[in-house]
């Protein structure tokens, strides 16, 4: 159930300009955006930061979009479970890799630089903050300080969001829970307060 309702982006003047950035990675207009466009101040900043982590770079963008997953689900946020992994199949991760990804420290479908990346993720997205001298090291090993960087800029971003969608029980749009409920469901996940 929302706790704020999302904007109807037709009756503000503008604003389905604004995201049709998102509209087009994604298919659909968040409602986390729709929310956040209550304050467009906030909305621009949030655009900006979005598109500086998860925009081109030097880490494959697979990669930093199931770092964000796993920093979710560290999170126990489910809206951006659902999300991260609907995005990491748009962005041809494949659904085995997306279904394995709990099990990345085992799984032979993770190389090395990613299960750094992807513990590192899960460390960082824990409450309280898990990460020790020994992510660094792990990290080091396959990225250099600028990608480590790119790294921990997709874990906060996602810090942001897991935190302005648990608190508001942001309601999942149709696309990401689809996905999340044929391919995450059967490791735990469950719409829970997201469902509409």
């Amino acid at each position: 159930m929302a706790r704020i309702e999302p904007l109807d982006p037709d009756t503000v003047p503008g604003l389905r300009e604004k995201l049709k950035i998102v509209e087009a990675m994604l298919g659909f207009v968040p409602n986390s955006t729709l929310v956040m466009a209550r304050r467009p101040e906030l909305l621009a900043a949030f655009q900006q930061l979005a598109a500086a982590a998860l925009g081109p770079g030097r880490v494959d963008a697979g990669l930093k979009i199931l770092v964000g997953h796993v920093a979710s689900r560290a999170a126990g946020c489910r809206y951006c479970i659902a999300h991260t992994g609907h995005i990491a199949e748009r962005r041809n991760v494949p659904a085995a890799k997306i279904e394995a990804v709990w099990d990345f420290e085992r799984s032979a479908l993770f190389a090395p630089a990613e299960k750094a990346a992807l513990a590192f993720a899960q460390a960082a997205g824990a409450v309280p903050n898990a990460v020790e001298e020994a992510d660094y090291a792990a990290l080091r090993k396959h990225f250099d300080e600028e990608q480590i960087v790119e790294l921990l800029g997709v874990v906060a971003l996602y810090g942001f969001l897991n935190r302005w969608n648990d608190s508001l029980g942001t309601p999942l749009e149709a696309p990401p829970r689809a996905f999340a409920e044929r391919h995450l469901a059967a490791s735990g996940w469950a719409v829970g307060k997201h469902g509409s």
